[in-house]
């Protein structure tokens, strides 16, 4: 088994978002990565509820930047082998999967997804 370190690139799960970058750092429990793709958009919802609408706040989740660093538990992190597409189609083709999942629901909770979702489509200029 391959060991990660520093120059690494590999993939991460950051809260409800799934990333491919690259190790800049390697802390005791997590390793410092810096984002090269997005591979799943995350969620918007409450955390705290699930599959709720009528929440204090819903989240409006945006997806971790181009270049953007952060920890992740190193737990939630495996080595990559692939090819690292475009940041930019990689948000398009992750966005447009997570609105695709929520297409055939006509609840509530996926209505108010679909609304974040559209929102943020026109913020990242996709």
């Amino acid at each position: 088994m391959d060991e990660i370190s520093v120059g690494s690139v590999v993939t991460g799960i950051y809260k409800t978002g799934k990333y491919i970058g690259e190790v800049t750092d390697v802390r005791p429990m997590h390793y410092l990565v810096k984002v090269k793709a997005v591979l799943k958009h995350p969620q918007q919802w409450d955390l705290h509820a699930p599959k709720e609408v009528d929440v204090p706040l819903f989240h409006e989740r945006r997806a971790l930047a181009y270049n953007e660093q952060t920890n992740i538990p190193k737990n939630m992190v495996k080595l990559y082998g692939g090819e690292v597409i475009d940041y930019k189609e990689s948000l398009k083709i992750a966005l447009e999967s997570s609105k695709q999942a929520l297409q055939n629901d006509q609840g509530d909770w996926a209505q108010k997804c679909l609304e974040n979702l559209s929102v943020l489509e026109k913020e990242y200029k996709l």
